[in-house]
């Protein structure tokens, strides 16, 4: 069985389609319909290198979705063929299985835990979550990481109380779920920041009370304007060395600063520390803590009882054809989210 699939082959270059041969799901292992893809910055990250050399080329890419169990392979528990799945990097229930490794002609193309940039996959049995058959596969898609990673940061890594104002800086994919979270926590003022205004406007739909475009305005200015002084929690989802020292100098002295983006592992930081030893914090977020399997169901009632427009959230949709252009849509900052949509 072959399916096409979008392969890194070399850093900072293009992904090259491909028909790649399916492996039987082994220990632990599902086979999955994907039917959905979003492409997250983490991918972005992997063919720039931002992490440094990657020593698994070539491979696969992708780690969230939607999709249907199509097959299992023996001791898996947790899903069964038919069901609707979200497809997420998180570890959740389920068997921890060795990746599944595809074929091309000879050549071995690796892959993780979890792949969805093609149409079939064979991922871990911990890498899916299973969902009611009404729920949209792009809502799924959403939920894998957009919507965990954001409202756990929020909710874990920050512990955002009631009536604290938080600044979320870079609202593309994950920032508009924090900025979701951040609202639903009950988080005012809420301030976004970025420098497209059209990712503002999208912002506002998901509960910011305040926006911020950092090129047309100086963000400590504008947050003191706004606040009267530093935030309670403040999320950077950019990555960028410059940013994040800004953003620790509006981060309240008992505040929290959450880096949910990743920084070039070439760059430096340049902080003053003396704050820490008196109770502000900073912290990475590692998938915002996520526990999937509890959260993505807890979050699908959450959204049923206080219904929110998210597909409102994606911007750009295509084949799997167009995933090197979407890519380009995404670094030109013209994307919130961008989805691969399988038939």
């Amino acid at each position: 069985m072959k399916t096409p699939a979008a392969i890194l082959f070399e850093q900072r270059k293009p992904l090259v389609i491909d028909e790649v041969e399916v492996p039987a799901p082994g220990y632990g292992q599902v086979l999955v319909e994907v039917k959905v893809s979003r492409i997250c910055g983490s991918q972005l990250g992997e063919i720039d290198g931002v992490k440094g050399p990657d020593k698994y080329l070539p491979h696969l890419l992708g780690h969230e979705g939607g999709g249907i169990v199509r097959e299992i392979g023996p001791e898996v528990a947790h899903v069964k063929p038919g069901d609707h799945v979200v497809l997420h990097w998180r570890p959740g229930a389920g068997i921890q299985a060795r990746a599944a490794q595809y074929r091309l002609g000879t050549q071995t193309i690796r892959a993780g835990s979890v792949t969805t940039f093609q149409p079939l996959t064979v991922v871990s049995e911990n890498r899916l979550t299973v969902i009611p058959a009404e729920v949209d596969f792009e809502i799924a898609a959403l939920l894998a990481d957009t919507i965990t990673t954001g409202f756990g940061a929020v909710t874990r890594n920050a512990r955002v109380e009631i009536g604290e104002s938080v600044v979320v800086i870079g609202v593309g994919g994950i920032g508009l779920g924090t900025v979701l979270g951040a609202h639903l926590a009950g988080a005012h003022p809420l301030i976004a920041v970025d420098v497209h205004d059209h990712k503002l406007a999208k912002a506002r739909e998901f509960g910011a009370t305040h926006t911020v475009n950092s090129r047309a305005e100086n963000l400590a200015d504008a947050v003191s304007r706004i606040l009267g002084g530093p935030a309670d929690a403040v999320f950077d989802g950019t990555g960028n060395p410059a940013v994040i020292e800004q953003a620790w100098k509006i981060t309240g002295a008992r505040g929290r600063l959450v880096l949910v983006g990743v920084m070039p592992h070439d760059r430096q930081l340049s902080l003053n520390t003396l704050p820490l030893h008196f109770g502000k914090v900073l912290t990475g977020s590692e998938g915002g803590m996520s526990r999937p399997h509890v959260d993505i169901p807890r979050y699908l009632r959450l959204l049923a009882a206080r219904p929110f427009p998210l597909q409102n959230m994606i911007s750009h949709r295509g084949p799997l054809t167009d995933v090197n252009a979407l890519i380009g849509q995404m670094r030109e900052g013209k994307a919130t989210h961008a989805l691969l949509v399988f038939p």
